[in-house]
């Protein structure tokens, strides 16, 4: 079973620690953190925290991959930072150019609304199946129940919406509510297209409001402001509920009478814009949907298209550009079968199997892209040209979705009846073989020691540690810190110093020198990866008493100074020096032997980081 509060504190550690993170959300696979300083995240260590698949920096965020279970490690995160906890959390806004902050807003406002979204959207699509194929009586009450539960959702968007964008841009969460209800009031949609209509003398048509997007965000966004001002300016007593009936009084005239009528414009252009470009030259539209979808999630830039398939649903109720999508999935999930065929090593066939499953199932194509398609790179770009094919099929059948799903072989169903289905069915038929056939007969180059991590190349040799400080060397379960004491970050041995200096235990790299003297990781030439923390809660001092010797990415030899510290000033502070010296890369070392014990000094021998492989000898 995945041990999630482990996965949590790796990943914590090696994007730098807490104070390191500006802010984090996660989406359906990937934990997404602004952090103040790039550089502090050490991407090989995080590669090998248990249960991270891979790391990737886009949209103005640092990205772990994690797979289905990243809601139980978000919220691991929750329970030991400030951040994480909620289904899909909240955000600071996004730096950056303007391209990236876009795709920050997005994914952060849609993250949360989207496994409900994709949920009720999956019922909608067995519904109409089992309409289609007269398995339901279309007239019945069952029916009707069926599909109020199945339609509530997409057709109440802008209400979520609104709470989401409220915790993005910081506005009254009720208040948002408050626009958005108005905006979806019975009378309100009764006078959609009605003409005539004026707010108090200016004359304006109602615009439908059912499954929008843009015009929720935008006055959200404006009341987020709004809100600042009017907070700033009204008395105390009067401004926790006179703000809201300003904001609410503004805001629904101005969505009405300005903000909707010209999204409904562009939305519509859009939505034409899309319909045109699959009637003129559909196999065109499919091929680049089908054939970069996935290029577009390695880098998280799918967020910006997911609004699109809502407009081009609000405006035309379907959704062309959807379709080929399917086969952009299915085929990466068939590139992955392959290598699950193909390959010869025992563990990388481990690996295919259930990335297979996921994919065509789930529609879930991280753990089979990072895991295997992508560092194998054949099947990927396998891949990509079996999406691209079966998209271009698809998008020539005029197939279409009337409800948003999460591409995969189950939610097929949401594009039942809706098109040609023999191009459907063509289409994904073609992206499967073409991918999985160039996988199995091209092959690929299968590397031989793959599982080692791109660190720690030689993991057979064991690894003598020696002594960083002078002092006593106590068990690691003295430590008064669960983290640490129990082992969470690793096996190793404490010191409590006896002097202000900490040197290099072997020769090696500087992974991560902490500007505030805290801390440091290093790596070993041979693999091991140490971790060596200068007290508890010694961050909070931020370098007051510690002196830095290095820099991260600075070689060493054993003995070099790493930092000095007064240890006087610091335990007058209130801070306990005891300092673990932890190995954090647990699954090539797993194990430590002739821990010391009582009186070292630096350079005394103070552990052997023993090797998997030599466990593996022995036993």
């Amino acid at each position: 079973m995945a041990d999630y509060a482990k996965t949590a504190q790796g990943v914590l550690a090696g994007v730098g620690g807490e104070e390191n993170v500006t802010s984090l959300v996660h989406c359906m696979t990937r934990l997404r953190f602004v952090l103040k300083d790039e550089s502090k995240a050490d991407s090989a260590a995080l590669k090998a925290v248990p249960g991270v698949i891979t790391t990737a920096q886009a949209g103005g965020q640092y990205q772990v991959v994690i797979g289905n279970d990243v809601p139980e490690v978000f919220a691991e995160i929750g329970k030991i930072s400030s951040f994480g906890g909620g289904e899909g959390g909240e955000a600071e806004e996004a730096k950056g150019n303007l391209f990236n902050r876009f795709i920050t807003m997005i994914s952060s406002i849609f993250t949360p609304v989207l496994w409900a979204l994709a949920g009720t959207g999956l019922l909608k699509a067995f519904l109409s199946a089992a309409a289609t194929f007269g398995w339901i009586d279309t007239e019945s009450s069952t029916y009707v129940v069926l599909y109020a539960l199945s339609d509530a959702f997409i057709n109440f968007l802008p209400m979520a919406l609104a709470i989401t964008a409220a915790r993005y841009f910081k506005a009254s969460e009720w208040t948002s509510f408050a626009i958005a209800g108005a905006m979806m009031y019975p009378t309100i949609t009764a006078a959609v297209g009605v003409e005539g209509l004026t707010f108090f003398g200016v004359p304006f048509t109602m615009v439908s409001y059912v499954s929008s997007v843009i015009p929720i965000i935008i006055i959200v966004w404006l009341q987020s402001h709004a809100e600042k001002v009017l907070y700033a300016k009204l008395p105390g007593a009067i401004r926790r509920f006179v703000t809201p009936m300003i904001v609410v009084l503004i805001g629904v005239p101005l969505v009405f009478v300005v903000i909707g009528p010209i999204s409904d414009f562009l939305s519509s252009g859009l939505g034409n814009g899309v319909g045109w470009v699959f009637d003129v030259a559909p196999w065109a539209g499919g091929a680049i949907m089908g054939g970069l979808w996935q290029v577009f999630v390695i880098f998280g830039l799918h967020w910006g298209l997911v609004p699109l398939f809502q407009l081009e649903f609000q405006t035309t109720g379907q959704m062309l550009l959807i379709a080929p999508v399917f086969a952009a999935v299915l085929a990466q999930a068939a590139a992955v079968a392959g290598v699950w065929v193909r390959a010869k090593d025992p563990k990388r066939k481990s690996l295919a199997a259930p990335a297979t499953l996921s994919g065509f199932l789930a529609g879930i194509t991280e753990p089979a892209i990072y895991g295997l398609n992508l560092p194998l790179k054949r099947p990927f770009a396998f891949g990509i040209v079996g999406g691209a094919i079966g998209g271009a099929i698809i998008a020539m059948g005029d197939v279409f979705s009337t409800a948003f799903v999460v591409p995969s072989g189950l939610a097929v169903t949401a594009l039942l009846g809706n098109g040609s289905m023999v191009f459907l069915f063509l289409g994904l038929a073609v992206a499967i073989v073409v991918a999985f056939g160039l996988t199995v007969i091209v092959g690929f180059d299968e590397p031989v020691e793959e599982d080692a991590a791109p660190a720690a190349p030689n993991t057979a040799n064991d690894v003598a540690v020696m002594s960083p400080l002078d002092g006593t060397a106590v068990p690691l379960s003295e430590v008064d810190d669960p983290v640490f004491g129990g082992g969470a970050l690793g096996k190793g041995v404490a010191i409590r110093p006896r002097s202000g200096a900490l040197y290099a235990p072997f020769d090696g790299t500087v992974v991560a020198a902490f500007p505030t003297g805290h801390a440091f990781g290093l790596r070993h030439a041979d693999g091991t990866e140490l971790l060596i923390h200068v007290g508890l809660d010694t961050v909070k001092l931020n370098g007051e008493h510690f002196t830095v010797a290095v820099t991260s990415g600075q070689e060493v030899r054993a003995g070099d100074l790493l930092v000095e510290f007064e240890t006087a000033a610091i335990e007058e502070a209130g801070f306990d020096l005891i300092t673990p010296v932890i190995v954090t890369n647990g699954e090539l070392y797993p194990e430590i032997s002739g821990p010391a014990a009582g009186p070292v000094g630096h350079g005394d021998p103070l552990f052997t980081a023993v090797s998997v492989d030599s466990l593996v000898t022995t036993n």
